[in-house]
């Protein structure tokens, strides 16, 4: 097996638990990369201001990438690459999430944007980005500057349906993918957490046979799709696990921590 030189990891689902925990033994497994001169980072559905508070414990150095890779935010969250959704793209989708009656987040680099507070998902959004929402009347004057918007919806067939909707309104203009089973999102085009690995490696100047990618979800095929080594979450989708070269435990059984002991011991094996 080649040396893996770099971990990129997704947050929800695979490095924190289903209650936004980063358990001990997953700071410390990511600790331990450092250790061995394995440089690790992480991307995310998120926004920035919701991947701050993870520099810290993991002792990330390089860069992140918030909105599915398709920022890229240095560890002291200041911008370094920054992609918007065309608004005229940004303006038709949320006009179809409308149209479903499905619940409408917006964000730009700095805020998350709703017009509606008592949403079934505020909460869990509240408690996992570590940060409250921006109540607005109206999207239009922040349709040019997004980052990314959300679909949310209990229904998660209904949103199954509005993402596929979503690809064909769409095109090439923007991306639209489930981060969870209760999220849409739509973020920039040509952009994803592949694009950002391959950034990341290129920062490196390694190759992408060299990295290593661990995710849970649809987006996270992304990164599968361009890395050396793929892993997905126990708690993954078959299809998903399916994209994937090998698969650990949930991330309610440190599924994260036991797949980067697993590269560690392999790559001492040499």
């Amino acid at each position: 097996m080649t040396r893996i030189a770099l971990v990129v990891s997704d947050v929800d689902g695979t490095l924190l638990t289903k209650d936004k925990v980063l358990t001990e033994r997953a700071a410390k497994a990511a600790r331990e990369l450092r250790e061995a001169g394995i440089a690790f980072t992480i991307t995310s559905s998120r926004p920035a201001i919701g991947m701050g508070f993870l520099i810290a414990p993991l002792q990330i150095d390089l860069p992140v990438g918030p909105f599915n890779g398709s920022s890229i935010v240095s560890p002291e969250m200041r911008p370094l690459e920054q992609s918007l959704i065309p608004a005229d793209a940004a303006e038709r989708s949320v006009d179809l999430l409308h149209q479903r009656g499905i619940d409408i987040w917006l964000f730009t680099a700095d805020a998350w944007l709703t017009r509606n507070p008592d949403g079934d998902y505020v909460p869990n959004e509240q408690r996992a980005i570590r940060a409250d929402p921006t109540i607005i009347g109206d999207f239009a004057p922040y349709l040019s500057s997004a980052c990314k918007i959300v679909g949310a919806s209990r229904d998660f067939d209904l949103l199954a349906r509005c993402e596929a909707e979503m690809r064909e309104l769409l095109g090439s203009e923007a991306t639209a993918v489930r981060s969870q089973s209760y999220y849409l999102d739509i973020t920039p085009p040509g952009r994803n957490k592949g694009t950002f690995v391959t950034a990341m490696a290129r920062r490196l100047g390694i190759a992408l046979d060299q990295v290593a990618t661990i995710g849970d979800m649809h987006n996270d095929v992304a990164m599968f799709e361009v890395s050396g080594l793929s892993i997905a979450m126990g708690n993954a989708s078959d299809d998903v696990k399916s994209k994937a070269r090998r698969v650990t435990t949930s991330n309610q059984d440190e599924g994260f921590a036991n797949a980067m002991e697993m590269i560690l011991a392999e790559n001492a094996q040499g």
